[in-house]
This record gives C-alpha cells, sequence and structure tokens, in this order.
C-alpha cells in the first residue's frame, strides 16, 4: 500500500453519511411540494439524451456515487435535478441522490461557493467515498446565457422549462463532467490496483 492509500479524506464520513441518508430522485420528488414536483418533471420530460450519450454513459465501468446538495423550489436546481437523473438513468454504475440544502447546514456550509450557499453543488465520490470531482451552481452554457441576456432573476424560477437547445447544451456540459469523473475513477492507481485493470 502506498502512501497516498493510507490518507484519510476528513470529509469521508460526512460524505458517507450525507449519501446514505439522500433520496432517491422519485423520493426526493414524492418529498416535495406538489407545485415543484410538477415544474421538475416539465423539465424531466423534456430531457432526451441522445443515442451516443447513452452509450457513453452505459460503458462507465467504475462505481460513482453522486452527491447533489439542492433545494426542489429553486429554479436552477428545476433545470438541472432532472438532467442529472436522466444521466443517472443512463449507467449502471451511478448512483445519484439528493440531500435538501437548508436540512443539511453542515454539508451546504462544506460546499459553499464564493462565500454562499449556491445549489445545485455536485459532489462526484468514488466506491469508498473519496471525493474525485465537484461542481455546483450553474453550467457554462447556462453563465453565457445570463451574461448575453443581462436581465431577469438572478436565479431562475423554474416556471417554465428552458428551451431545448438550452436543455442540450447543459446536459452536455454535465455529461462531460461525469466523462471526467469516471475517467479519473478509472485511472485512479489505488482503483486500478484493487481492480487489476
Amino acid at each position: 500500500m502506498g502512501a497516498s492509500d493510507k490518507y484519510m479524506d476528513p470529509n469521508l464520513e460526512l460524505h458517507k453519511s450525507k449519501f446514505e441518508s439522500g433520496m432517491p430522485y422519485k423520493e426526493y420528488m414524492a418529498s416535495s411540494k406538489e407545485q415543484e414536483q410538477s415544474r421538475w418533471k416539465a423539465v424531466y420530460d423534456k430531457v432526451i439524451l441522445t443515442d451516443e450519450q447513452k452509450k457513453l454513459l452505459g460503458s462507465f465501468t467504475r462505481k460513482m456515487y453522486i452527491l447533489c446538495l439542492c433545494g426542489a423550489w429553486c429554479g436552477d436546481c428545476i433545470r438541472q435535478g432532472p438532467i442529472l437523473q436522466r444521466i443517472a438513468e443512463a449507467s449502471d454504475v451511478i448512483d445519484l441522490r439528493f440531500v435538501d440544502r437548508d436540512s443539511n447546514p453542515d454539508l451546504r456550509d462544506k460546499l459553499r461557493i464564493l462565500g454562499g450557499t449556491r445549489v445545485p453543488v455536485v459532489v462526484f465520490l468514488s466506491e469508498d467515498f473519496y471525493e474525485c470531482g465537484r461542481f455546483g451552481a450553474r453550467t457554462l452554457s447556462t453563465y453565457r446565457k445570463m451574461a448575453k441576456e443581462q436581465i431577469g432573476p438572478a436565479c431562475s424560477t423554474g416556471l417554465v422549462p428552458p428551451a431545448e437547445e438550452e436543455l442540450t447544451a447543459v446536459a452536455q456540459e454535465w455529461i462531460d463532467m461525469f466523462e471526467r469523473a469516471q475517467l479519473a475513477l478509472r485511472l485512479s492507481p489505488m482503483l486500478r490496483q484493487r481492480y487489476g485493470d
């Protein structure tokens, strides 16, 4: 065992406990208000992954735990949460859990972005609950769109599902992040030694 294998991440227990207490998509939706559920469903119904995207996600071999800190009321979460679920559905090795930001102040405070308690924040975890990536708030295409428009609220209300081309761009950005995390796991010396690959 190498020196790096002995390292104990101080966040391992937090990651593990929050993931285990987190809810799968359907359970998270069932715990949300009816109005929130309908908004998430409107986006979920519009998200369609391409065959190429599904093939890529289906080729993943390393177990990935995905912890999504969010709020069912949040417009950014309404737009991105269903995309994350569609991605998780396309892979046998992705296990996605949703955790409410306001009910988990310890995790919320650990995952601040620019000092703020933004949502969604997604933490990519290995099968041992080591963090292998983190991404939060909005995707690049969303920030570009906001910068171009320079109008409206800082946080989308989620009342109207985004246009198909926007969903397609955001979905691809998320898939790229999932692929990056999967490749990091696939190339991890510790995991390669464990699985002999």
